[in-house]
């Protein structure tokens, strides 16, 4: 299994706010260009977004499920990519004094991607990973996102009840510093 962690200098409340908005995942999922809800209870156990994957003149879209969650806490996630199959994400948030440890482990659940899952491909997922964790630091510290013990209310919104994003992400690209891990 890819397990792989970072520190965030925000508090849990935080990071789970940005988890809880499906329109930013393509800002900091390595992969997707944008993300769309398919229900507007994201994220409740059962409901989806839809993500496209772009590669040159190339595109394709996948739909992610929410599987499991504990507000604030932990969010289980199934990836379906119609060539590959299914992926399972598990992302974890802990308490680390004032700031956040988000440990996320994947592992290919169905599907080609488990038949051929090997020690090359989880060095793939580590890769992932990096880029992948990297990038949720940079959107929670880069953003207004609450920083209090409430949860997002819905897409878009912060537990303060302010817009934390409009609209379909704008596709993921980094934005200086690099990978801090814990």
């Amino acid at each position: 299994m890819a397990v792989r962690h970072q520190l965030i200098r925000r508090p849990p409340s935080a990071v789970w706010a940005i988890l809880a908005d499906p329109t930013r995942y393509g800002d900091w999922v390595v992969g997707p260009s944008e993300s769309i809800p398919l229900d507007p209870s994201w994220p409740e156990v059962g409901a989806r977004l839809r993500y496209t994957l772009r590669l040159g003149p190339w595109s394709a879209e996948g739909v992610t499920t929410v599987r499991h969650r504990e507000t604030g806490r932990e969010l289980e996630l199934e990836a379906a990519f119609k060539a590959f199959g299914t992926a399972r994400i598990f992302l974890q948030l802990r308490p680390w004094g004032e700031e956040t440890l988000v440990i996320c482990d994947e592992h290919p659940l169905r599907g080609l991607g488990g038949a051929l899952h090997n020690s090359a491909s989880e060095a793939l997922l580590q890769l992932r990973h990096r880029g992948m964790l990297s990038r949720l630091a940079k959107v929670v510290e880069g953003s207004g996102a609450a920083e209090t013990d409430g949860a997002a209310t819905g897409p878009g919104r912060t537990a303060q009840g302010g817009s934390s994003h409009g609209g379909t992400s704008r596709g993921g690209k980094a934005r200086g510093g690099g990978p801090r891990h814990a």
